[in-house]
């Protein structure tokens, strides 16, 4: 008689079911969160081009080899407090200008790009705007175009006192 009046309670006041609705509530709930922050802050870490870019390693390295059969080897320093970056080149050949591209690892938006101007034996001088920070990447080459005959790589930790070797291939 006891089995008969012990009735069981509607499913919306049971523990199970609230708690398999509120799983998958909180999962759709953190996707569209997560969905949302990937959308608001891309971080453009791959470039449009990347195809093309792939397609010219080819040729990236043979201005590394280049380089390097020319015996090109510099030295960067860069003034945190001027911005003044100094670049002595060692080699055969010394063009008028260099191209400097600093190119930061995770933010395209971060690249900068900087024409360096010969003063004296292999020295060349240029100026930066804005003060550099934490990990770059570097190419310095010609700045006789695009189709540059020769390129140096390099490394480099900002702000730094130090100087920075640029060598062909990295």
């Amino acid at each position: 008689m006891s089995a008969e009046h012990e009735s069981i309670p509607p499913w919306y006041k049971q523990f199970w079911p609230w708690f398999l609705i509120g799983l998958l509530a909180s999962s759709i709930t953190f996707s569209l969160v997560y969905l949302t922050l990937s959308i608001r802050y891309y971080d453009g870490s791959v470039g449009g081009d990347y195809y093309e870019r792939g397609l010219a390693i080819n040729e990236q390295l043979a201005k590394q080899e280049h380089a390097q059969t020319l015996g090109l080897e510099a030295v960067m320093r860069a003034d945190a407090r001027t911005g003044d970056i100094v670049v002595d080149l060692q080699g055969e050949r010394r063009p008028e200008r260099l191209h400097l591209a600093l190119i930061f690892p995770t933010d395209s938006h971060r690249d900068r790009s900087l024409t360096l101007e010969h003063v004296r034996d292999g020295r060349y001088v240029g100026m930066i705007d804005e003060p550099l920070n934490y990990r770059w990447y570097l190419q310095l080459q010609p700045a006789e175009g695009s189709d540059a005959e020769w390129r140096l790589t390099g490394e480099a930790r900002f702000p730094s006192d130090d100087e920075i070797a640029l060598v062909p291939g990295l």
